[in-house]
């Protein structure tokens, strides 16, 4: 043991200034990441296993002063027969998950399972913890279950559909709220609010979520949220004026030679994920596994040269088609604030970009002899031709053309349909986001593109297939995953990090939407 702690110890701090330092938090940044706060010590302890999931020692939250913690460690790592797992539960208080051991009501049908589980899933406002990771936020919100202590970005929309059908009008609110308040107090939405996801956002679906609202509470909302939107958009354009041919990329812009300036994901912390540890430190690309975990589809061929291997994964290299459509509806929502609020030349700044959103869409992301909306590669300079439900986006937003959607809806119905909806790839490659798993958020958008253009039978059809597996699986586990099978119905989801998880805050809201469509539309 001491000679192992020794080796990890020495690999892992290579390049420290001074490894033998304690970090000193009171010089330290508001949200330091986890090896900030704890030195050396975070990666040794990591890199030991102590827990099936990296993610809960990256969210344990300390008992006693860090200093304390550190110099205790460098006391007693190379005693004899020290026990690792021992000292982490002596000094951090180890977290649980939300809704695991939530035991269900089988006389419940499962829309009253869900309005059940939401007070199960609610998080109150926070406290702030010294040397904890959590980012306190002022008001309660939903965290979508299991191993997910914490609210997340572009769940929370699919959240809010169902706490919208469940009547619980204040709770968007608060979380809106709390969206307001990372950006104020951070510049952009984390990926969750814990300070090791300051580094990235997520699929950018506030805009969406103060639509939502907005249908709820009228448009008077539009106004009330248009600095944190104009905040949020310069989030995802920070660097547009600075890419040049000579000097193309910076951050999530990237200048093409043909002069236009398109969008990727990205994260600009280039270490290995704090809360996949060990899992991460046998890769080199951190920056592309990073943008993955800002995509959402973390992660799936869809990022990847050769499908079954993550060690090639290129997700700094993609335009993505998603991305593309919700900056072209955050451009939307910019617009319609702008003009609400008189400001006439700032809207018809944003119908500008909206409009050319639409032409790059058409010239580097459509192919016309196929019917489809792929990626681009910008340094290939092709399209990345994996087919996923990614190719809805532009019909969720009404970007297409009838004439594209026809194409669109053929390839869905002949390729992506499955017996329990949306599959998420072709590929069957042992990757969460890929066949043969379907994801609620990827249903809802499949079936809202369904509905702009006429198919409306069709996405009576998906609602249906989700649906009646999610009451299946209830029905068998007594419980809402975090993913299911559409492929098979007789098994579950797999691949990934982790488990499948259970809750959950999506799969909840986007059935509970489901349902209502159902019911409005048959």
């Amino acid at each position: 043991m001491k000679n192992l702690l020794f080796l990890i110890a020495f690999i892992f701090c290579l390049g420290c200034a001074n490894d033998n330092k304690i970090p000193d938090n009171n010089k330290m940044e508001k949200y330091p990441y986890p090896e900030d706060v704890y030195g050396p010590m975070f990666g040794e302890i990591q890199m030991l296993k102590l827990f099936p999931d990296s993610k809960t020692f990256a969210d344990a939250t300390p008992k006693e002063d860090v200093k304390k913690i550190i110099l205790e460690f460098r006391k007693r790592k190379n005693d004899p027969g020290f026990d690792a797992k021992a000292f982490v539960e002596e000094f951090w208080e180890i977290p649980t998950t939300f809704a695991s051991g939530f035991e269900t009501d089988t006389t419940k049908n499962l829309t009253e399972h869900i309005n059940s589980l939401w007070p199960v899933l609610t998080r109150s406002g926070d406290k702030a913890v010294p040397g904890s990771t959590l980012i306190p936020l002022p008001n309660p919100y939903i965290v979508p279950g299991g191993r997910f202590r914490e609210i997340y970005y572009w769940d929370s929309y699919f959240t809010m559909l169902g706490l919208k059908e469940s009547g619980m009008d204040d709770m968007i609110k608060n979380m809106l709220d709390n969206f307001v308040f990372l950006i104020d107090e951070i510049g952009h939405i984390p990926n969750g609010n814990r300070t090791y996801f300051i580094s990235r956002s997520q699929p950018p679906f506030f805009s969406e979520m103060v639509e939502l609202y907005a249908g709820i509470k009228g448009e008077k909302v539009y106004e009330n949220y248009l600095p944190a939107l104009q905040k949020e958009y310069e989030f995802w354009m920070r660097g547009s004026d600075l890419v040049t041919a000579e000097e193309p990329k910076y951050e999530h812009c990237v200048f093409l030679e043909d002069g236009v300036i398109v969008n990727r994901y990205y994260d600009s912390h280039n270490a290995p994920r704090q809360e996949s540890y060990r899992e991460d430190v046998r890769y080199e690309d951190y920056g592309d596994i990073r943008a993955a975990c800002e995509s959402g589809w973390d992660f799936s061929s869809r990022w990847l040269r050769n499908p079954n291997w993550l060690g090639t994964i290129r997700t700094l290299d993609i335009f993505p088609v998603d991305l593309n459509a919700l900056l072209f509806g955050l451009e939307q929502k910019l617009e319609k604030g702008y003009r609400m609020v008189g400001d006439a030349k700032k809207a018809d700044e944003y119908k500008s970009y909206s409009v050319k959103r639409i032409e790059l869409m058409n010239t580097y992301q459509w192919v016309d002899s196929i019917g489809v909306f792929y990626d681009y590669n910008f340094n290939k300079k092709n399209f990345n031709k994996r087919m996923t439900p990614a190719i809805m986006y532009p019909l969720y937003f009404k970007m297409a053309s009838q004439e594209q959607a026809d194409k669109v809806v053929e390839n869905y119905k002949s390729e992506l349909l499955k017996a329990g909806g949306v599959v998420t790839s072709l590929n069957d490659a042992e990757h969460q986001w890929d066949a043969p798993n379907g994801w609620a958020p990827l249903q809802w958008v499949t079936l809202v593109g369904l509905d702009n253009y006429g198919y409306k039978a069709e996405a009576i059809d998906l609602a249906k297939r989700w649906t009646a597996l999610n009451e299946k699986v209830y029905k068998d586990t007594g419980k809402m995953l975090e993913k299911y099978n559409v492929e098979d119905l007789s098994l579950v989801a797999g691949g990934g990090e982790y488990p499948v998880q259970d809750g959950f805050g999506w799969s909840n809201g986007v059935y509970l939407a489901m349902k209502k469509y159902i019911q409005e539309n048959e």
